[in-house]
């Protein structure tokens, strides 16, 4: 009998252990990334150049005219550039302009800093002021993921900005979530949470987007392994693209941007 109660009370030793083991674990991986999360949160990015002029005309005078804005976050506005030309508003114009139909792009943007998917409907009121613009590109979700929000959530606020949008007869063009586990700003395991909140995110946007009548255009798939490869896709704070990476973006959207505005013009 002993012989058969000592290997059962050193199951339980064992056991008891090991659960012992993997809560000292869960309360050493929580720190961890608490600690991260406050070194990400307080390490220094870039901000928006004040300078960079958010409305611009770009291409050939006399070539048909296209109104392109922009709503978004911080990669509407081109935060981690000093030049027009660099943000993605200034490439995706000049790729249009310079592009088979030649367009005169009237370029500009109504993107915030640090927004998430619920500011989108102030963002879609003011681009919707004045003269109806043809196509309007959105790019959103990052700061939705990094704050851990619930994508079905932020999605759904997506999804009614691009419905307004369309019922407007705009066409709008929805750069998802790019890979936030390519961002360098955050440390493993952290980074790891983070680009999988993001892929959770895009996903959820997919379907809210095509569901509200947009074009999608899945950033993290097309892009993410570039970013990855190429730390210079990335800006000095090591999160937000430099010039490179908006140009990888730009190429990414260019053939929806350039659809859309087909389509805008036979309206």
């Amino acid at each position: 009998m002993t012989g058969h109660l000592l290997p059962s009370r050193l199951a339980g030793r064992l056991g008891r252990a090991a659960a012992f083991s993997l809560a000292a674990g869960a309360v050493g991986g929580a720190a961890v990334l608490a600690g991260q999360a406050f070194a990400a949160r307080h390490r220094p990015y870039a901000e928006p150049e004040l300078g960079l002029a958010l409305r611009a005309t770009i291409g050939r005078v006399g070539a048909p005219p296209l109104r392109l804005v922009l709503l978004g976050d911080s990669s509407a506005l081109g935060v981690g550039v000093d030049r027009l030309e660099d943000t993605i508003g200034g490439q995706l114009a000049n790729l249009l302009a310079e592009g088979p139909t030649g367009r005169l792009v009237h370029l500009s943007s109504v993107g915030v800093s640090g927004s998430r998917s619920t500011d989108l409907a102030t963002q879609v009121a003011r681009a919707l002021l004045g003269e109806r613009p043809d196509v309007a590109v959105i790019l959103i979700g990052a700061n939705d993921a990094t704050t851990m929000r619930r994508p079905t959530d932020a999605a759904a606020y997506l999804g009614a900005a691009v419905h307004r949008l369309r019922e407007a007869r705009v066409e709008v063009v929805v750069g998802t979530c790019p890979d936030l586990g390519a961002v360098r700003a955050i440390a493993p395991p952290l980074r790891h949470l983070v680009g999988w909140s993001g892929r959770r995110v895009a996903r959820a946007q997919i379907v809210a987007v095509l569901d509200a009548g947009g074009t999608v255009v899945d950033l993290a798939t097309e892009t993410g392994p570039v970013f990855r490869a190429d730390a210079g896709t990335l800006c000095h704070d090591g999160f937000h693209p430099s010039a490179d990476g908006y140009r990888v973006w730009a190429h990414a959207l260019l053939p929806a941007v350039a659809a859309a505005a087909a389509v805008a013009t036979r309206h």
